[in-house]
């Protein structure tokens, strides 16, 4: 009875909203799932949903090689769509199911921008609604301030930037091991270092710092303990202050690395604000969400429920996925803002099998167009019975970015 009145709630509290303006290219590959529009436009920022394999006719070409450039063949189409071209494109995240493809697809990535190729990250995931690659996008409008950065003694001819620099944001690239010309040790600890040191390096290049970021992106491999990546970065941020943050286990990354770090930095410390829901405890690790200027970047939420009794106490995905709207609507209360406002989300499923019962939950909280949508599978799926405390795995997360803008009535 008491879940039945929490999803009762939920569901009476996400009112019948709308998305800012998004469309689908004229050759958008066919929809396999209730994934949201091909791009959202956002005004300054245009968000790019995960581009796929196939071609418009739904054909899946023979090879990677063309696999891949059809997926950036989509991905050009949806940022054209929004008027824009391949170099507005400030971001880039590639998600392979075998992460041996990386030559192949650097290889075809790179015929497709220009001499200032965005900042990326490529990672080796378990499952894609369409194997066997996956690409999404972040675009500027305005090209005027766009610049990639260069930490000193970075050593690369790989087809991205490690930052790219816009109006009023640093968008940080995940750094290949070694590209500063170091030997890395195995040592857990030292590869957190050794990447977290590496974020610091173009956000020094860029005149900024570690208290400029707004999100990051910790990718790591089973290799690298939560505790110790945690300890870590927790030195490196304001406690309290820390940015938002979606921590990803991967099944793999490129060059033999075991964590890598992504992030967003505003450029003027006036802009940003971290948000924290007054019944939240501050965090060593993460905010709950920070904003850039108008931009609301929210952490990964799962089914988690905070509380003295704390814990994921929902056996299937869409119960989870119910709860994680929950404390995703509490975040973006705090910040005086709604559904109607999210233009984009990066959604993990603990197994692509349970995308459709996923999708009929998610849609119901946004009437009208959805956001831009990328939906990964990261390792293999966990043990579903629950512990000797009733508490089951995470099978969901969602992160998600808002704009303020009015929403329709």
């Amino acid at each position: 009875m008491k879940l039945f009145l929490v999803q009762l709630l939920l569901w009476s509290a996400v009112v019948a909203q709308a998305q800012t303006a998004s469309t689908a290219p004229s050759q958008q590959p066919p929809a396999r799932h209730s994934a949201g529009p091909s791009h959202v436009d956002a005004g300054d920022y245009i968000y790019v949903s995960g581009q796929g394999p196939r071609s418009p006719d739904g054909a899946l070409p023979a090879t990677f090689t063309a696999q891949a450039r059809q997926a950036l063949t989509n991905l050009k189409s949806a940022v054209e769509a929004a008027g824009l071209t391949m170099d507005h494109v400030v971001y880039t995240t590639v998600y392979l199911t075998d992460i041996t493809k990386y030559g192949e697809m650097n290889r075809t990535f790179a015929e497709f921008f220009g001499k200032v190729p965005p900042a990326r990250a490529v990672l080796g995931v378990a499952g894609l609604a369409d194997p066997p690659i996956e690409i999404n996008a972040v675009a500027v409008r305005s090209l005027s301030e766009k610049r990639p950065v260069y930490p000193p003694n970075y050593k690369s001819d790989e087809p991205f930037s490690p930052g790219i620099l816009t109006h009023d944001r640093l968008f940080i690239s995940a750094l290949p091991r070694g590209s500063s010309g170091d030997q890395v040790s195995d040592d857990p600890a030292a590869q957190v270092d050794y990447a977290l040191d590496q974020m610091k390096a173009v956000l020094e290049a860029a005149g900024l710092d570690l208290g400029h970021v707004v999100f990051v992106n910790p990718f790591l491999t089973a290799q690298i303990p939560t505790r110790v990546m945690n300890e870590h970065y927790a030195h490196r941020f304001e406690f309290g202050n820390t940015p938002a943050r979606a921590t990803v286990e991967l099944s793999s990354l490129p060059n033999g690395a075991q964590i890598e770090y992504t992030g967003v930095a505003v450029r003027d410390l006036k802009q940003r604000r971290a948000v924290r829901p007054k019944n939240m405890p501050p965090s060593p690790t993460a905010s709950p969400c920070v904003f850039a200027g108008d931009t609301l970047y929210c952490s990964a939420k799962s089914g988690f429920i905070p509380g003295p009794n704390s814990g994921v106490y929902s056996s299937t995905t869409a119960l989870q996925l119910i709860q994680t709207m929950r404390n995703q609507l509490d975040n973006l209360e705090e910040a005086d803002m709604q559904f109607c406002q999210v233009v984009s989300t990066t959604v993990y499923l603990d197994d692509m099998a349970d995308m459709k019962a996923f999708d009929e939950v998610y849609g119901k909280y946004f009437h009208g167009e959805l956001p831009a949508r990328t939906t990964v599978q990261q390792i293999v799926p966990a043990e579903r019975s629950p512990d000797k405390d009733g508490h089951y795995p995470d099978l969901e997360q969602v992160s998600l970015i808002a704009v303020r803008h009015d929403c329709p009535r």
